[in-house]
């Protein structure tokens, strides 16, 4: 299943160097606009310990982890939804996105500009955010255009169209985002659908820091004002120092945790981060563990277990017949699907289990 998460902010923020250290891939990051001007995209495994204790429990042939895959979107600025700084190819590359990593410069330097000569995180946000509301604005305007002249013959769902338009007209001129603006009815669903409004995805906020104001955490002044925001909207916030996690991936694997405690660092702020975009899109992972292969499967939270089988293959789902299923707890414990068994912690699912994050499976079907 592929998942992508936008990353967002204006000009200068750090986007690109997060990136950069993110995908381990070398997108240009220069102090100027529009460096970044088509969208760098870096598939990322998600850290996760408990595919990694598999993975040395099994010793497997191969590994697969699950991955999210995120696209650094070029510095919007005011009048992006208008075309300025190309902002209208911009915008188009967001609504791609399944969510968005909004990035906020919570740093004082000289050395970097800021399109607007000062460093204020709130004001920020509300450049970004404006000019992300202003797009879906037009957007829905355009539909609405288009529902209420079609609507004139009789047509039923371009009467429901301008509806809901017009609601999320009034609810977007008020300033408030699409997301969480819910409708009745399938048609009224797909409607809402169709329009892929940016405002509509889940979004946290990376605060970008120096190195000495990681100890501090959310309690730098700055990035205070960036959580207090965050608590009020319901959105997780990451604090990361974008430039110290671009040095981490400069280093050999071997050297990187002795780095990380040299500055006061359990693990990069990277796995936050990917964990965070990860949770947003509410996914779970299920593995199938075996000395061929240990693999990690995204689905969405609430699956049932014939339609994660299909994420693996479509003839699982068609052909289910139950799951033989262990908790990873109990895989850790007992070490073997042998001993598993023998201690009574393999169950047998049908149709109708709800599939649980870290569940270990094995699907039995016929075709």
């Amino acid at each position: 299943m592929g998942l992508s998460v936008g990353i967002v902010g204006l000009p200068n923020v750090g986007k690109s160097t997060l990136f950069n250290a993110l995908s381990s891939k070398q997108a240009e990051a220069a102090n100027y606009a529009f460096c970044t001007i088509e969208p760098n995209h870096g598939i990322v495994p998600v850290p996760d310990w408990r595919f990694d204790a598999l993975v040395e429990l099994v010793q497997p042939g191969k590994q697969v982890p699950a991955t999210v895959e995120f696209v650094d979107i070029a510095g919007l600025v005011r009048g992006a939804s208008k075309g300025e700084g190309k902002g209208n190819a911009f915008l188009s590359h967001i609504r791609d996105a399944q969510a968005i990593a909004h990035v906020v410069r919570c740093f004082e330097d000289d050395n970097v500009l800021h399109v607007d000569n000062r460093v204020d995180p709130i004001a920020d946000i509300e450049t970004i955010e404006t000019e992300l509301l202003l797009k879906d604005l037009e957007t829905v305007q355009k539909r609405l255009d288009r529902a209420r002249r079609q609507s004139k013959g009789g047509n039923t769902i371009e009467k429901k169209a301008a509806e809901v338009c017009e609601a999320l007209e009034k609810r977007l001129d008020a300033g408030t985002p699409a997301r969480g603006f819910e409708v009745e009815g399938e048609d009224e669903q797909a409607i809402v659908r169709d329009l892929q409004l940016i405002t509509s995805k889940p979004m946290f906020y990376v605060c970008n820091v120096k190195e000495e104001q990681l100890a501090a955490g959310t309690d730098d002044p700055l990035v205070a004002r960036v959580k207090k925001l965050a608590d009020e909207r319901g959105a997780p916030v990451v604090v990361i120092c974008a430039a110290i996690e671009a040095e981490i991936m400069q280093l050999p694997k071997e050297e990187r945790a002795d780095f990380l405690e040299s500055i006061g660092l359990k693990e990069p702020g990277l796995h936050a981060v990917i964990q965070t975009g990860y949770r947003m899109l509410d996914m779970i992972t299920y593995f199938t563990a075996g000395k061929v292969e240990v693999r990690a499967w995204t689905i969405k939270r609430g699956t049932k277990a014939p339609q994660a089988a299909g994420v693996i293959h479509t003839d699982f789902e068609r052909g289910f017949i139950r799951a033989e299923t262990i908790a990873i707890d109990d895989f850790l414990a007992h070490k073997t699907e042998a001993a598993v068994k023998q201690a009574g912690k393999m169950r047998l699912e049908g149709k109708e289990y709800v599939v649980n994050d870290g569940d270990v499976m094995h699907f039995r079907f016929n075709v």
